[in-house]
């Protein structure tokens, strides 16, 4: 019989590419998430009965103990951008995450594999920050060989980055950013995913490991890239740090007025972040550790950015007639 993993969050954006990839090794995937029935898309990456989503709330430990039963390993891929509600950034990144390692500890699990974020720290600016830190210790706590990877902005057919703002300049000759100079280090997910499956394969040694693809650039350069991708030209502005802390402000406050019904485009606690730049530390493990080489983002994001364009599919076959008229 085919080991079983049980994958916390194993339906969502990363976590449907670990449970592809070790669906195609042959592993049995427990697919754990609040909601199966939305996670029903997984099922066909496996035959019948090899991917299988199933009711589990990380909040509650006998929930999280249910799923895991016969699992010789477990992924954490649960995150949340949340600050407030039951599944806040605390409830979810530091006590869901220290939850399901203390469970693992305890059922004699033998390899951990947790998604965190580059810039996880204690004394983070951001609460997200520091709650992914909380998380990571918790880990580390019950599962000490456990094996953490640390992303940059994940990019991907699903993300919700460059999609976000190639959207967005279907409605504004200007594309307004905060932080214009942070700069990012952009991953695909399915690197992202390589790197959880060797975790789980014993591949990986334990540790922590920083992910980020093979090119740096800031906030505006990434905006500059994207938009030469879906072929548009906008004016990229910057929103001051100061003038963007007021606006999130603001959008918080609506937020709490409309009771939850309009959510903000950008928090205080996400301006605090952009402060500082997303990119793998010069000491830090990563993908060279792991055998992976990265895909740059100009590989793919063609892939998927194509619907953006001012006519779509047919946008380059408009340039091709263009230079056979030339």
């Amino acid at each position: 019989m085919s080991k079983l993993v049980t994958i916390y969050g194993g339906s969502g954006f990363v976590g449907r590419y670990i449970t592809r990839r070790l669906a195609a090794e042959g592993w049995r995937v427990r697919v754990a998430v609040r909601r199966p029935n939305e996670a029903l898309h997984v099922k066909p990456y496996g035959v019948p009965g090899q991917v299988e989503p199933v009711f589990c709330n990380i909040r509650d430990d006998a929930s999280v103990r249910s799923v895991m039963q016969g699992a010789v390993a477990v992924v954490n891929c649960v995150g949340t951008f949340d600050r407030k509600g039951r599944n806040n950034f605390k409830a979810v990144q530091a006590e869901g995450a220290t939850r399901i390692a203390r469970i693992a500890a305890e059922e004699g699990v033998a390899r951990m594999v947790h998604l965190s974020a580059i810039g996880a720290a204690e004394g983070a600016a951001s609460v997200y920050a520091r709650t992914k830190a909380a998380g990571e210790a918790g880990v580390l706590a019950h599962m000490p060989e456990a094996v953490i990877l640390r992303p940059s902005v994940i990019f991907g057919a699903e993300d919700q980055f460059f999609n976000r703002f190639a959207g967005m300049t279907r409605l504004s000759p200007f594309l307004p950013v905060v932080g214009a100079g942070t700069r990012f280090q952009p991953v695909h997910v399915d690197d992202v995913a390589q790197a959880a499956v060797k975790g789980v394969t014993g591949e990986a040694a334990p540790g922590i490991y920083e992910l980020g693809g093979p090119e740096v650039g800031s906030f505006r350069e990434l905006m500059q890239m994207m938009l030469r991708v879906i072929r548009r030209r906008r004016l990229i502005v910057n929103i001051p740090f100061g003038i963007a802390s007021v606006m999130a402000g603001v959008m918080e406050l609506i937020e709490t007025v409309s009771l939850g019904l309009v959510p903000p485009q950008i928090t205080r606690d996400q301006v605090r972040s952009l402060h500082s730049d997303n990119v793998v530390g010069a000491d830090a493990r990563g993908f060279a550790d792991l055998g992976i080489t990265p895909v740059a983002p100009e590989a793919v994001l063609p892939d998927y950015l194509w619907r953006f364009r001012p006519t779509g599919q047919y946008e380059t076959i408009r340039e091709s007639a263009r230079n056979l008229r030339a």
